[in-house]
């Protein structure tokens, strides 16, 4: 291994009712090659999760009182992490784990360029045979960039296990509230595209991702809406262009749904599509204000 100047570098794993996966997740961590320091931000959770973590004493556990999200619970661990020195924070499922020299990896792809403001591991199914399903999404529309180091650059990948800079978080900001549980990750993407970082995926570095993805039409509507956010306050896009391919957006996700779902809900998702899209029409000054935002 090339010789690394040391970098200090925090870990951000929001919990919530995560009790089956966070010795596997803490423990995975305190075996790095590369220390780390742990902050998790639990979002009230109801099991057994925060009686696990008061096991480990390295761990700085940030307990909230409400459930607050994906996006709300990160940007506080970000904050804290950023106020204690962080050069480089990696984002982490609760439901996910590394390998020993995952970190060391990561940062060596960092290292590269300044330029570089997310890396992403490879993330595998809880049996490590096969490449976790909505990753290998991801993968195939990134584009390989250097064959001899398994290099990939792309607009997206999901943020269950990111690595990134100081310097991009201070030009790019925290995540966007506006969203729930789904789209803030896609939302910093584009952010980060816009800033002029980019965005890449390394196959030197690797996590397990254990979840089971399971179809249900009331997550798919919920995550349809979220993308079409996405879509009306991208930056990369002047304000009427995102206009216009978000309408797009309303009526081409029920048509890819389709393939899923009876008539019925496809008609009522793109009424439900149609009413949200126009909400933000009427409540435009939502729309300009986070754009601004990421400007």
């Amino acid at each position: 291994m090339p010789h690394l100047l040391y970098k200090e570098v925090y870990i951000i794993i929001v919990t919530y009712n995560g009790s089956i996966w966070i010795d596997k997740n803490i423990q995975s961590l305190l075996l790095s090659s590369y220390p780390v320091k742990i902050i998790v931000i639990d979002n009230n959770s109801t099991d057994d999760t925060l009686k696990l973590l008061k096991k480990y004493s390295t761990v700085d556990l940030i307990q909230l009182k409400k459930n607050f999200g994906f996006a709300k619970a990160n940007n506080i661990g970000i904050r804290t992490a950023l106020d204690k020195g962080a050069d480089y924070i990696f984002l982490l499922n609760q439901d996910a784990w590394i390998f020993e020299d995952t970190i060391l990896n990561l940062i060596e792809v960092m290292k590269m360029s300044s330029k570089n403001g997310i890396v992403s591991p490879f993330h595998y199914a809880a049996t490590k045979s096969e490449l976790d399903t909505s990753f290998k999404t991801y993968l195939s529309r990134s584009l390989i960039i250097d064959a001899q180091q398994k290099l990939y650059s792309t607009e997206f990948v999901n943020a269950a296990a990111w690595m990134l800079s100081r310097e991009c978080i201070e030009k790019v900001g925290f995540f966007e509230t506006m969203f729930g549980h789904y789209g803030e990750d896609r939302n910093y993407c584009d952010r980060v595209l816009y800033k002029g970082y980019t965005i890449l995926i390394t196959k030197e570095a690797e996590i397990v991702h254990d979840r089971q993805i399971i179809r249900s039409f009331s997550k798919d509507l919920i995550q349809s809406k979220y993308k079409i956010l996405t879509t009306l306050i991208n930056p990369n896009h002047n304000i009427l262009h995102a206009y216009l391919l978000g309408l797009k957006e309303v009526f081409g996700l029920p048509k890819y749904f389709s393939k899923f779902y009876n008539i019925g809900k496809i008609v009522y998702m793109v009424g439900e599509l149609l009413t949200y899209y126009g909400d933000f029409i009427i409540k435009s000054r939502q729309v300009v204000k986070a754009r601004k935002r990421a400007l």
